[in-house]
């Protein structure tokens, strides 16, 4: 007689989609910056997330920190950027009189519905960027693949979304940055945890290294 097989039980599966541009620059402006490894273990701990998705602008000088970021457990997804630097010699055509308007590859709007400008570390050229729309289609396409999913966001630009997956069963947690939160998501404040509110266990704290002991 054969001796009955183990039941596996398949692991519950809990994804996380994070807007770094809203997360970071609202936190930022708090006066404080967020320890991404910290946080990334926060996800894991409070929230049991699996696989934690991060939306940011591309910048080419921050190669460096979309690596470091990948190696605290984040999925890096990446959206071209808008140089706000370089001239659109059309727009001069188009009338003499007028100063260079500014392109890039792709134009973007902030997710409050006005012009974002970034400082980037590098060269400090003003940037902007938008990455709603790839959260959005990632936590739809995704959605077969985990059981509930962490958003983390107070832009009222991913409404629709919170509702769908309120009304899926499959909303777990909205990670605001700050109480300064769309209104739009005053319905669903049951699932709300404020980020800023937890500043003493995700704050970053420059590391000093050790004095050597002097040992005479």
């Amino acid at each position: 007689m054969e001796k009955p097989g183990r039941v596996e039980t398949k692991k519950s599966e809990v994804y996380a989609f994070i807007d770094n541009q809203n997360l970071n620059m609202t936190i930022q402006n708090l006066g404080w910056k967020i320890d991404w490894q910290k946080f990334r273990r926060f996800l894991r701990d409070k929230y049991g997330v699996t696989q934690a998705f991060m939306f940011i602008g591309y910048v080419p000088e921050q190669e460096e920190m979309y690596t470091q970021l990948h190696n605290a457990g984040y999925a890096i997804v990446l959206k071209p950027t808008f140089d706000m630097t370089r001239p659109r010699p059309e727009a001069a055509a188009q009338n003499q009189n007028e100063p260079f308007k500014t392109y890039g590859e792709q134009a973007a709007e902030s997710l409050s519905g006005e012009p974002v400008v970034e400082q980037t570390e590098a060269n400090k050229r003003p940037i902007k960027g938008n990455v709603d729309a790839e959260l959005v289609l990632w936590a739809v396409k995704e959605m077969p693949n985990y059981e509930s999913a962490v958003i983390i966001t107070g832009d009222g630009d991913f409404y629709s979304l919170i509702e769908y997956l309120d009304e899926q069963g499959k909303l777990r947690k909205l990670l605001t940055p700050s109480g300064r939160y769309s209104t739009l998501f005053k319905p669903y404040e049951k699932y709300i945890e404020r980020i800023d509110q937890l500043r003493r266990h995700l704050a970053y704290r420059k590391r000093f290294p050790k004095e050597p002991k002097n040992n005479q």
